[in-house]
């Protein structure tokens, strides 16, 4: 994560796209201290698809709405099996507050610290300052998918799943130019994560790695 910004300085605005696209949407690292995942993409319409709170939901979930340019796909998000995708719909929530809190370039926003602990926490914060510091937001389309769920307890689980980065790139924030960037089979990424519920119920990611490329995610 920390390394990010130090690689990034004096590059140009393509090699900085590339850059980024080496971050891990969420604030996932493989062990060496850097993201995996891309930020942005084509201008589009998509919003999310998070699933919303169940009606027994008694959680004071922070508001999160993502811009009209930026959107995050779920598909299959759901199981048919409560306990399951209580979980997998912290984990969407999660995905959506971070690109939030990128598109709206605050690290500090409340959305991350009610979905993600500890490290999980501060290396999100990092990797959101890290690219908003660049002068740079996301936009596009981010799709998710191939989800996996363990529960390992009631409280605390388990979830893989892969993104397709394909149709989201990296927008300047002052010009609002967007920075395409070529698809290859480092477009998907793989995320392993750790969720532990809360006492509010609610399931926060504790542990976040990715990996790029990896077969289970490419088409």
């Amino acid at each position: 994560m920390r390394t990010l910004t130090s690689r990034s300085r004096g590059l140009t605005v393509g090699a900085l796209a590339a850059a980024l696209l080496l971050t891990a949407c969420g604030g996932g690292n493989d062990g060496r201290k850097t993201n995996d995942k891309i930020a942005g993409a084509e201008q589009g319409s998509a919003r999310s698809t998070t699933p919303g709170a169940s009606a027994s939901d008694d959680a004071d979930r922070p508001d999160i709405t993502l811009p009209k340019d930026l959107g995050d796909k779920f598909e299959n998000w759901s199981t048919g099996d409560a306990a399951k995708d209580a979980v997998l719909a912290d984990v969407g929530r999660r995905v959506d507050a971070t690109n939030y809190a990128i598109a709206e370039g605050d690290a500090g926003l409340p959305a991350l610290g009610f979905y993600y602990r500890g490290t999980a926490l501060a290396d999100a914060e990092d990797w959101v300052t890290s690219i908003v510091k660049d002068g740079y937001s996301i936009t596009g389309v981010n799709r998710y998918y191939n989800a996996e769920i363990d529960l390992f307890d009631s409280a605390s689980a388990g979830v893989v799943y892969c993104e397709d980065q394909s149709k989201a790139f990296a927008k300047d924030r002052k010009t609002g130019e967007v920075v395409k960037t070529a698809v290859t089979a480092k477009s998907y990424v793989r995320y392993s994560t750790r969720l532990e519920k809360n006492e509010k119920g609610v399931w926060q990611t504790t542990k976040l790695t990715s990996q790029r490329g990896h077969t289970s995610c490419t088409p």
